[in-house]
């Protein structure tokens, strides 16, 4: 039995989990923020604390993990006093106590219990399949104060232009090319007349000696042709059988999809890696089945018990 799984699971839901006389785990809302030093961005998320006083048990965790387990509340309650025991005696020793999705717990000499939360879960519903990213600066703003700097010092020197004084030799050279494109002109148009005459007495020709070949054809043999046989072997295909797949997650990075991977095998799932979707996401499945009854029931048992965010993707 694996308690800190099952508190993970109910903070996606409740913002206070209490574990019987160990104390309290306590999720509150923390807004997106943007780091501009290190262009680093993060999604909204639920940010977790740790309260020792409150550890009077109100029967949420246990009946949650009674029900998940299919035992009974008196059961279940007994292995999670069992299970506090061990964590008490560890903090006792002086050993960190690592909660998996959840964080890390040590006593210190006063004997108060220290707790860094982990951020490797964002325990916050609406936040799902988002995750931190840092952007590259834009430097465009520097090249441009460094192009106006160079400017400042390289000095420009516009010279006037000089004009030339006017003479008839100018024109004299206008009017030789223009005399010489209306001589090329008239050649070219009179050898594309000739070319062309002459390419219609030889169309002319060709045409008269095919219609006098098709009046003169005969045909002697009338019989008909044997035609050989061709074999064809059909083959059925058989129809596509439909995958359905129950989602887990879309995740920006690969990093991220096999971290989630790794936690769903552990929990007993046939968890896997679907591939990318369309908006480039990285997607992972609790399991997938050829059955889609199979693949409801399993659905519904997900969504009681792991995620109310599961949903089932069906494809041919």
């Amino acid at each position: 039995m694996v308690l800190e799984h099952y508190i993970s699971d109910l903070l996606y839901r409740y913002n206070c989990v209490v574990v019987p006389g160990f104390g309290a785990f306590l999720s509150q809302h923390k807004s997106a923020t943007l780091n501009k030093q290190t262009h680093s961005f993060h999604p909204p998320s639920k940010s977790l604390s740790f309260n020792r006083q409150l550890s009077s048990n109100d029967g949420l965790l246990v009946s949650y993990m009674a029900e998940v387990e299919k035992c009974s509340y008196e059961e279940m309650l007994a292995q999670v006093t069992e299970k506090v025991e061990q964590w008490k005696r560890t903090l006792n020793q002086g050993v960190r106590l690592s909660l998996e999705n959840i964080g890390d717990l040590k006593s210190n000499k006063e004997g108060r219990i220290l707790f860094q939360p982990s951020y490797e879960v964002n325990h916050l519903t609406s936040s799902f399949g988002l995750s931190s990213y840092v952007s590259a600066p834009i430097t465009r703003e520097v090249l441009k104060e460094e192009v106006v700097s160079i400017e400042e010092k390289v000095p420009f020197i516009i010279t006037p232009e000089r004009r030339k004084e006017a003479s008839l030799r100018p024109y004299l050279k206008y009017a030789a090319v223009l005399l010489l494109a209306v001589s090329t002109g008239l050649t070219g148009y009179r050898f594309y007349n000739k070319n062309l005459t002459q390419e219609q007495i030889v169309v002319e020709k060709v045409q008269e000696k095919v219609s006098k070949s098709i009046q003169e054809a005969t045909f002697f043999d009338t019989a008909p042709l044997e035609l050989p046989t061709l074999n064809l072997k059909v083959v059925t295909k058989k129809p596509e059988v439909a995958m359905h797949h129950i989602i887990a997650g879309a995740f920006r990075f690969k990093e991220n999809a096999d971290k989630k991977i790794s936690q769903l095998k552990r929990r007993g799932y046939d968890a896997a890696y679907l591939g990318t979707n369309d908006h480039g996401l990285h997607v992972v499945t609790y399991s997938s089945f050829s059955d889609v009854d199979e693949a409801l029931r399993t659905l519904r048992t997900i969504k009681r018990t792991q995620s109310k965010d599961a949903w089932l993707l069906s494809v041919r």
